[in-house]
C-alpha cells in the first residue's frame, strides 16, 4: 500500500491510497477463508465448502466485507504514520475490491489549525461572589409546596377556573361527522397550565359539573398534527368532575414530606445550601468563559468546516426538538432550511473556535484523556439517561462519537487549568436589571454543560410536579400554540 497526502487547506487533507494487486488478493482471499468456516451450502459439511463457491456464491457481499476490512486497516496504519488526529468523520471515497485489479481510494478529513497558543497561565478575572435572596429560597419552598399539594374534590357551586384540575370527555365535530382523532373520555388536565388551546379551556371554564358544551375552535397554522393545522372544527365537552389544590402548612410536617428534614429550619438551610452550590457553579462557569474569550481575542485561525457544519447540526437538531416540544412544526417558522442553519452557524463557529483553542492548550500542557476517564463519562451519562452503560458506550461507537467525547474531555481539563492558575478577584454581585431593561443571561463554561435546571433544591425534595393524568383517555387534549421565543433560537 502506497499513500499520498494532499493539503487541501490548513484545516482539510486528502490521503489517496494505492493498493496493489496483491494485497487485493490476499485481502479478498481473506474474507473468502471467514465465510467458509460460517456459511452452510447444501452437499457440503461447514467448513468443508470449495473457496471457488463460496466467492462465487457471496461475491458481492465479500467484496463489500474485504473493502472495508482493508480500508479501516489502512486508515488506521496512516494516521498513525501521519500523527494527526482527525476532527472530523473521515470522508472516504471508495469503490469495491476486485480480484486481479489495483485498488484505489481517497479519504478526506479535517485537522486542528496551528497557531501560536497566547499565554494562558495568570490571567485576571473577576468573579461574582455567589449570595443567595431569601425571596429565592421562598421561591423553592412554594414550589416544593405545589408539588405535595393534595387534589380534592370541589363540592361548592362553581365553574372551573384557572389552577383546577377538571375531569372531561371531548370530541371534535366537522360538517356533522366526528373527527375520530380529537376525543377522550375521563381525560384531566390542569387549566391554565398550557397544557391546552386556550379556545379549548375557555369552553370548559364556562360549565359547572355535569354540565356539556361546545364551541368552534381554529387550530393554529403551525400546529404540530399538519392534518389539523388551521382547520376549525366544533369541540364538544362535557365536564365530570372540578378539583381544586389544597395547600399543606408550611410546619414540620411539612419537611418531612419535602425530604426527611427535621423541621423547616433545615430544610431552608438544605435549599440554601443547594443554592449556594448552584451559583458557585454558575459564577465559576462565567469567569472561565471569560478567561477563554480573553485569550480568542488574541489568536485568529480558520475553522474546519465540517466541524462547523456537525455543530449547526447539534443545535439547530435541539432547537427542533424545543419547537416540536411547545406542539409547533419548525416548518412553520417561515424560515427556510438554508436560513435557520445560517442562524445557528455563529454560535457553531464559536463553540468551535472554544474547542480549537482549548485543544491546543491540552496539547501544550501533554494532557491526554484516560480510558477510565471515558469509562466514568460514559457511566455517568447511563446514571443521568437511565440507560444501560454498554448501551451508551455502544452509541458513541457505531456514531463515530468517541473521539468528539475525548476532545470534550481534554477541553474540560485545559479550562481547569487555565482557571486554576488564574488570578481571580471576587466581586459584588451585579445590580437586577430595572423594569423595563434586559437582565443579562448568565454565560456558560466552555465545553461544559450548564447546571441543572432544579439544582437550587435540595436532592430529596426535586419531585416533578403533579401533572394530569388520562384514565382511558383515547386522544390528548387540543395542544395549545406557543407564541415563537426569539431569545430561544440561539441557545
Amino acid at each position: 500500500m502506497e499513500y499520498k497526502v494532499e493539503e487541501l487547506s490548513p484545516v482539510e487533507r486528502k490521503v489517496v491510497v494505492t493498493v496493489p494487486v496483491e494485497e487485493v488478493d490476499a485481502a479478498i482471499q481473506a474474507t473468502v477463508s471467514v465465510y467458509r468456516t460460517t456459511v452452510d451450502i447444501k452437499g457440503f459439511r461447514k467448513g468443508k465448502v470449495p473457496s471457488q463457491l463460496v466467492e462465487g456464491r457471496f461475491r458481492q457481499q465479500i467484496c463489500e466485507e474485504a473493502t472495508t476490512d482493508l480500508v479501516n486497516v489502512h486508515l488506521n496504519e496512516i494516521m498513525g504514520e501521519l500523527g494527526v488526529q482527525p476532527m472530523s468523520r473521515l470522508d472516504v471515497d471508495a469503490g469495491l475490491l476486485a480480484r486481479g485489479e489495483a485498488f484505489t481510494y481517497s479519504v478526506k478529513f479535517e485537522v486542528a489549525p496551528t497557531f501560536e497558543v497566547p499565554e494562558y497561565m495568570g490571567l485576571e478575572v473577576e468573579q461574582e461572589k455567589p449570595e443567595v435572596d431569601p425571596a429565592e429560597i421562598q421561591a423553592v419552598v412554594d414550589r416544593i409546596r405545589e408539588n405535595l399539594a393534595e387534589m380534592q374534590t370541589v363540592t361548592e357551586d362553581r365553574t372551573a377556573r384557572d389552577g383546577d384540575v377538571v375531569v372531561v370527555d371531548f370530541s371534535a365535530w366537522q360538517d356533522g361527522k366526528a373527527v375520530d382523532e380529537i376525543k377522550a373520555n375521563g381525560f384531566q388536565m390542569v387549566l391554565g397550565d398550557n397544557q391546552s388551546l386556550p379556545e379549548f379551556e375557555a369552553i370548559v371554564k364556562k360549565l359547572k359539573p355535569g354540565e356539556n358544551g361546545e364551541d368552534d375552535i381554529t387550530f393554529p397554522e403551525d400546529f404540530i398534527n399538519r392534518d389539523f393545522a388551521g382547520r376549525t372544527v366544533t369541540l364538544r365537552v362535557k365536564l365530570h368532575e372540578i378539583k381544586a389544590k389544597v395547600m399543606p402548612e408550611l410546619d414540620d410536617t411539612f419537611a418531612k414530606k419535602a425530604g426527611g428534614f427535621k423541621d423547616m429550619a433545615m430544610l431552608r438551610e438544605a435549599i440554601e445550601n443547594s443554592y449556594l452550590e448552584s451559583r458557585r457553579n454558575l459564577v465559576r462557569a462565567d469567569a472561565q468563559k471569560k478567561l477563554v474569550d480573553q485569550l480568542l481575542a488574541k489568536v485568529d485561525f480558520p475553522l474546519p468546516p465540517m466541524v462547523v457544519e456537525e455543530h449547526v447540526d447539534q443545535l439547530l437538531g435541539d432547537f427542533k426538538q424545543r419547537v416540536e416540544s411547545q406542539g409547533r412544526r419548525l416548518e412553520a417558522l417561515g424560515k427556510t432550511p438554508e436560513e435557520l442553519r445560517g442562524q445557528f452557524r455563529p454560535k457553531a463557529e464559536e463553540m468551535v473556535r472554544t474547542q480549537m483553542l482549548l485543544l491546543a492548550v491540552a496539547a501544550k500542557e501533554g494532557m491526554a484523556v484516560t480510558n477510565e476517564e471515558v469509562d466514568r463519562h460514559l457511566l455517568q451519562e447511563a446514571i443521568r439517561t437511565k440507560q444501560d452503560p454498554e448501551t451508551v458506550r455502544r452509541y458513541y461507537e457505531e456514531h463515530n462519537l468517541m473521539f468528539a467525547l475525548k476532545d470534550r474531555l481534554l477541553a474540560d481539563k485545559a479550562v481547569e487549568k487555565i482557571y486554576a492558575s488564574a488570578k481571580v478577584t471576587e466581586v459584588a454581585p451585579a445590580a437586577p436589571a430595572q423594569e423595563g431593561g434586559e437582565a443579562k443571561p448568565a454565560r456558560k463554561a466552555p465545553a461544559k454543560k450548564a447546571a441543572p435546571k432544579d439544582a437550587d433544591a435540595p436532592e430529596a425534595a426535586k419531585k416533578p410536579a403533579a401533572k394530569a393524568k388520562k384514565d382511558g383517555a383515547e386522544k390528548k387534549a387540543p395542544a395549545k400554540k406557543s407564541a415563537p421565543k426569539a431569545d430561544k433560537a440561539d441557545e
